[in-house]
């Protein structure tokens, strides 16, 4: 359902991502940009393929294992005072038949770990595609009160020049010269640190986005398509945050149980093949099979330990569960109050614009017929100005508390707003690696040329 409701937001990114030559230069082209070069996404990969490994891991404890050994000595015999020269060669195999379930558990465990393991992949992309927005709009409005400074030096430039020139026929005083001087030069040290602010956020950009800005375009709001109440029912059911840390108490539960399974006995099978020769003599072959049956009598209390402090982590993970849910469902109930108050003050400094503009040229006109002073269009012009940079970032905000609510509900991701990425593959990596497959087999090879190129 929620994929259709995101439909339009998908559109909106999709349409914005138009032409290779327009591609940098676009809210779309800046994500997907920020996708492909992150490395916060590249290390959550790597993490995901280490848990990947713990489920091969776990799963050839369940198998039997094979190894040789060959020694050879040179000393004198309890028989003899002849030093003698002794060789023997093994093969040993040994097969854990019973566990308590230890073995099976911990493949359950470790599998649960790697669904946790993509659910954090997931929270990542979120941090990055976020990242990337704020990055975005930071550039844009910081060229915007470049521009907006600018603007306001030429201006004052030209109160300065009127100024002198109605001072010298005497229309003005002096002092009407010096608050233009000294406005302009106010102006003008503001521009500086303007230009100084966007030379940091074209910083900001390069580091979250991967590339330098160029000539940005504006960003559209994303469509939320939903109500409050319909994103936390959302959120709260498919959350990464959230469905991660279910997934670290199912394995925390698992824990438990293979914590318990220390108690029982483990029973092991064990074959081996040894080939002896004496001197260089013939070989003498010796085959042996066993089981073996072993378990705990009394371990200091250690396994007691170890199951109480199992349970605690068990605990430790559903309280982390209570704390995730009510961080979620904050973070949902802020993103809207912030999209609303944000829309709202967009709005009404959009109407403060508007009603400054007008002031101001009044009173340029009052002040060209002699009715205002020059401190008058001075200040009138501050507010313009002042109006101009609160909708410049009102609108910003807008943008980015919209984004803030699919970040706040899960959905800020590549898939949902149908970005033009090549997708990490989480299955593929976990379905060649997930039987534990040896170097030497064919899907042990195709593994190593995939990692290869992952390097």
């Amino acid at each position: 359902m929620f994929r259709k409701t995101f439909a339009s937001a998908a559109a909106v990114v999709a349409l914005i991502v138009t032409s290779p030559a327009a591609f940098a230069e676009t809210l779309g082209g800046a994500l997907v940009s920020a996708y492909n070069s992150s490395g916060l996404l590249d290390q959550n990969r790597a993490v995901l393929r280490a848990a990947d490994e713990d489920v091969a891991s776990a799963m050839a404890s369940l198998r039997p294992t094979l190894s040789y050994s060959a020694n050879a000595t040179h000393g004198a015999t309890a028989s003899s005072s002849t030093d003698v020269w002794t060789e023997t060669y093994s093969l040993i195999s040994q097969l854990t038949l019973y566990q308590g379930g230890a073995n099976k558990l911990a493949l359950d465990a470790s599998k649960e770990l790697v669904l946790g393991a993509r659910e954090d992949l997931v929270a990542a992309e979120q941090n990055v595609l976020l990242s990337a927005i704020s990055a975005y709009l930071g550039v844009r409005t910081a060229q915007e009160f470049v521009n907006l400074r600018q603007s306001n030096v030429r201006v004052l430039s030209e109160e300065l020049r009127a100024a002198q020139d109605r001072f010298s026929v005497g229309e003005v005083t002096r002092t009407d010269v010096s608050l233009a001087e000294a406005q302009l030069a106010s102006a003008r040290s503001l521009l500086a640190v303007a230009q100084g602010d966007l030379i940091q956020a074209q910083e900001q950009y390069r580091v979250a986005v991967g590339t330098a800005p160029v000539s940005l375009q504006s960003a559209p709001r994303a469509d939320v398509g939903m109500t409050q109440d319909a994103a936390t029912e959302y959120a709260l059911r498919a959350h990464p945050s959230i469905l991660s840390v279910q997934h670290a108490i199912a394995a925390a539960e698992l824990g438990v149980r293979i914590a318990q399974a220390s108690n029982m006995p483990s029973v092991d099978l064990s074959a081996s093949f040894t080939e002896r020769r004496v001197d260089g003599g013939s070989f003498n072959d010796s085959t042996s099979y066993g089981v073996s049956v072993s378990g705990p009598i009394y371990a200091g209390g250690a396994i007691s330990s170890a199951v109480r402090k199992a349970s605690a982590q068990r605990d430790q993970a559903r309280a982390g569960l209570h704390l995730t849910t009510l961080s979620v469902e904050q973070g949902v109930t802020n993103a809207f109050s912030n999209y609303r108050a944000a829309v709202a003050a967009s709005d009404a400094y959009r109407q403060g614009v508007a009603a400054a503009q007008l002031a101001f040229d009044g009173v340029r006109e009052e002040a060209a017929a002699g009715s205002r002073t020059t401190i008058d269009v001075l200040n009138a012009e501050q507010s313009l100005l002042d109006a101009r940079a609160n909708l410049v970032q009102a609108n910003a905000n807008v943008v980015l508390a919209s984004y803030n609510i699919l970040y706040a509900t899960g959905l800020l991701t590549a898939e949902h707003l149908n970005l033009p990425v090549t997708q990490y593959d989480v299955e593929g990596h976990y379905n060649m690696v997930a039987n534990a497959p040896i170097r030497s087999s064919a899907q042990g090879r195709a593994l190593d040329r995939v990692l290869q190129a992952l390097e």
